[in-house]
């Protein structure tokens, strides 16, 4: 996308969420608050700086009022949450049709990384109000597979941690290898799907580790930051015979970004954005500049579709700015890990 398209594209989200007809009962409520006028206003990826953080209000605002008036009835719209890492758990939705998107967005990375199709998926992540888990239902089902899921509630174990209970921490954990277990002696699995914590405790058991090494031929890690050095181990020594794949996504988001294909075992994991819907920048937290390529930030992100308009999102991570591929919008990141405490709340990812 050139720079010229990508402004037209800014303008055109612009249209679609503050034209009467076709945006949100909020976005529209909210622009009669705003000091500029989002139409004339905002004519390319630079002018979303002028718009306020707004992720805030998604804890308590109806998810209806969220909901594109250009959908009409025809938007078969999702709710999902945040995991609650930072408080009270944010709500969006997702209309079908940026469901369908980003499938089939994540689904084409997987291909560049050489994933294979038509094999069933193992997927060791939150279900229930997270996004995640229906990705994991969609994306295995599109790509000719099924998904064996576990019960998984991040919450519960963030909760245990912060009351310092980490022995049911960590009973938790192992009821969920359990889950683990029983489907991967029972069923043909290709993909796992799981969190860098997740995978570490599985290293830990040497008969699922050789069930993982017999079946699996790729491993989808995403939710919590996975660290060069352990990151080197679970791929060359654990779990040697399968493609170990990153994705760093979150709710706010709107859906997940996807390690850069092709990069050496000694370069760091770099994730590219789903541009131009979603783009992120790396900012010095003080003065809210961009940071230099290779210097580190904290990463702001922006999500324009058509199902939602979120920008200027300050997320709890940090991260190595990189330069996106082919001339892209935005910033692509590595070595992303979440600060100690953000929002006022102290930041424990637990098992997601």
């Amino acid at each position: 996308m050139t720079e010229r398209n990508g402004a037209e594209f800014v303008r055109e989200m612009m249209r679609w969420h503050f034209g009467p007809e076709t945006g949100s009962p909020f976005w529209l409520r909210r622009a009669e608050t705003l000091d500029f006028d989002p139409l004339t206003d905002v004519r390319d990826f630079d002018d979303l700086s002028l718009f306020p953080n707004v992720v805030d209000e998604l804890r308590d605002v109806g998810v209806r009022e969220l909901i594109p008036r250009g959908y009409g009835d025809e938007h078969a719209a999702s709710v999902y949450e945040s995991g609650g890492t930072t408080g009270q758990p944010k709500r969006v939705m997702f209309t079908a049709e940026w469901q369908r998107l980003s499938v089939a967005w994540f689904s084409e990375r997987l291909d560049a990384h050489g994933v294979p199709r038509n094999i069933n998926w193992l997927s060791a992540v939150p279900t229930g109000p997270h996004n995640v888990g229906a990705m994991a239902v969609d994306t295995a089902a599109a790509r000719g597979g099924l998904n064996f899921a576990i019960d998984l509630d991040p919450r519960w174990v963030k909760k245990l941690i912060a009351e310092g209970r980490m022995d049911m921490a960590s009973a938790y954990t192992d009821h969920l290898i359990e889950q683990i277990g029983f489907i991967l002696a029972g069923q043909e699995v290709g993909v796992l799907f799981a969190t860098p914590p997740m995978l570490e405790r599985l290293a830990q058991h040497d008969d699922l580790v050789e069930l993982v090494n017999q079946q699996v031929r790729a491993i989808i890690w995403g939710g919590t930051q996975l660290d060069p050095d352990t990151r080197d181990l679970l791929r060359d020594e654990v779990f040697p015979k399968a493609k170990l794949v990153g994705g760093y996504g979150s709710t706010m988001m709107l859906g997940t970004s996807v390690e850069r294909p092709g990069l050496g075992d000694d370069e760091p994991c770099v994730f590219d954005s789903f541009a131009p819907y979603t783009t992120f920048r790396v900012i010095d937290p003080e003065t809210g500049r961009v940071v230099p390529y290779g210097e580190r930030g904290q990463i702001v992100v922006h999500h324009m579709s058509r199902t939602a308009l979120l920008v200027n999102n300050v997320e709890r991570d940090f991260a190595t700015r990189i330069a996106p591929v082919d001339g892209g919008f935005g910033d692509s990141v590595a070595d992303v890990a979440p600060v100690a405490s953000f929002s006022g709340a102290p930041v424990i990812e637990g098992v997601y």
